[in-house]
């Protein structure tokens, strides 16, 4: 009798959606029971697997799970690396939009309406053909989806200069309690129309609803850019470096730093020819007008010159898209050194980045680790990443108290636990050290009101204790 109640759920989402969208396979739910999380996270098989092919289906499924109470997992790409799209409930489905993947390009406005499922890489290769740009790349940028990006509040190396996803989503359509459909925003830059519900809907990590579409800002196409790599044999004078650029009165599109662990790690995984003498680098990309990328490349250079270090200029787009690509492969590279990984991605406000990157050497050296840091520097997000051998229960143990360490130095400095990977499954019990006892009580009114009986992606942002 049992093994009849838990199948009914099922049956009916199969009724409503039909077979081909509600998938039971034992494969295919195990499949989709992972993320791209590296460490051990909470996790369960769920129930099935959905793929909704339109904001009807989405309606149908969100009021047949809360009619029979039963948790909904959101889905983009699976990229994410803090479990937020990690089931933790058996009797619960897992929704992937990978079927829901169409978009509309305004060009006249400067706006595109996109499902969940477009992948980022192919929107922006679309709207550059336009003259238009959508900024925000986070690393896995060629897979990851729209749906995810906004769910996460997604960053990347140049959001440095045009600011995360939540700076271009103007507007959505949700899916929340019942089966109810809720719009925000509109297509226009200045809407100032009572509580700015959107932005509640962005970096909630599907909390509160399923988005089927958003609505978002573009830009013009920047028609010049240029690439610069800086070389440091003092770590200590990569902060002073940053400032000085930063208050130069040059607005980098990127500015990312790479400790010398990560320089061998990238050199043994993929070769690029950076040396493996030096203590560290940054790569600077600079765009805008041809004219102005020329004069404030020139800026750059004389100023970093000026304090002894070395600078070289990509001579052209190949050479320059050799080196990003280091950067972009910093991530495999990694698994090289050790079979573990933990990935922090924490902020400092960039003025004390010269004292905190020697305080997390020594957070790594208290506990015997090996610790790589590399990031966006610019806005003061970075990558921590401490390596240990998986076999070894110690040493594993030993990074999980070094983690604790490194997200106080960052509170201690007014930072933040997570500059754009979300808080999901890993990071739940320091969200409270952020925000506080007043902050997580009203994050979860907030919840309550788009989901009073927390089946949208449960456990995840905050414990229910």
């Amino acid at each position: 009798m049992l093994g009849l109640l838990k199948k009914k759920p099922i049956d009916k989402l199969v009724e409503v959606l039909g077979k081909n969208k509600v998938i039971t396979s034992i494969v295919e739910r195990k499949l989709y029971s992972y993320d791209a999380t590296p460490i051990p996270v909470e996790r369960a098989v769920p129930s099935a697997v959905i793929f909704p092919e339109s904001q009807e289906d989405v309606q149908k499924l969100v009021e047949i799970c809360y009619q029979e109470e039963v948790p909904i997992f959101p889905r983009g790409a699976g990229s994410g690396l803090t479990g937020g799209a990690v089931p933790t409930l058996e009797k619960g489905v897992v929704v992937s939009f990978e079927k829901m993947k169409k978009f509309s390009v305004d060009v006249d406005n400067a706006t595109v309406v996109v499902e969940p499922g477009v992948i980022t890489y192919e929107l922006q290769q679309y709207v550059e053909k336009l003259g238009l740009f959508y900024p925000p790349d986070p690393s896995s940028f060629k897979y990851s989806t729209i749906g995810g990006n906004i769910a996460e509040n997604a960053g990347g190396p140049r959001c440095l200069k045009y600011g995360v996803t939540r700076e271009y989503v103007l507007g959505l359509t949700a899916v929340i309690k019942e089966g109810k459909v809720l719009k925000t925003g509109n297509p226009v830059i200045k809407d100032v129309a009572g509580y700015d519900i959107t932005k509640f809907f962005v970096g909630s990590e599907g909390t509160l609803g399923l988005i089927t579409s958003a609505t978002l800002k573009l830009i013009p196409k920047p028609k010049a850019r240029a690439t610069a790599l800086v070389l440091f044999e003092r770590l200590e004078d990569v902060g002073k470096a940053v400032t000085k650029i930063m208050t130069s009165g040059v607005f980098p599109s990127a500015l990312e730093f790479m400790d010398a662990d990560a320089i061998r790690a990238v050199e043994a995984h993929k070769p690029v020819g950076l040396p493996k003498d030096v203590s560290a680098l940054l790569l600077i990309e600079i765009d805008g007008s041809v004219e102005g990328v020329k004069e404030d490349l020139n800026t750059v250079e004389k100023l970093l010159t000026s304090m002894g270090l070395r600078v070289q200029i990509a001579q052209d787009e190949a050479q320059a898209e050799k080196l990003w690509m280091a950067r972009k492969n910093l991530g495999p590279a990694l698994a090289n050194l050790r079979t573990g990984k933990i990935n922090e991605d924490i902020v400092f406000p960039r003025i004390y980045l010269s004292e905190a990157i020697p305080k997390l050497r020594e957070i790594a050296k208290k506990y015997d680790l090996l610790m790589v840091i590399f990031g966006h520097i610019g806005d003061g997000n970075l990558h921590v990443n401490l390596l240990y051998d998986k076999k070894n229960r110690e040493e594993e143990e030993r990074a999980e108290r070094a983690v604790d360490e490194v997200f106080e130095l960052a509170l201690r400095y007014n930072g933040s636990i997570t500059g754009e990977h979300g808080v999901g499954l890993t990071k739940r019990k320091f969200l409270r050290w952020q925000l506080g006892d007043v902050g997580i009580e009203v994050m979860k009114g907030i919840k309550m009101v788009f989901d009073p009986k927390n089946l949208f992606n449960p456990g995840k942002l905050f414990s229910e204790n």
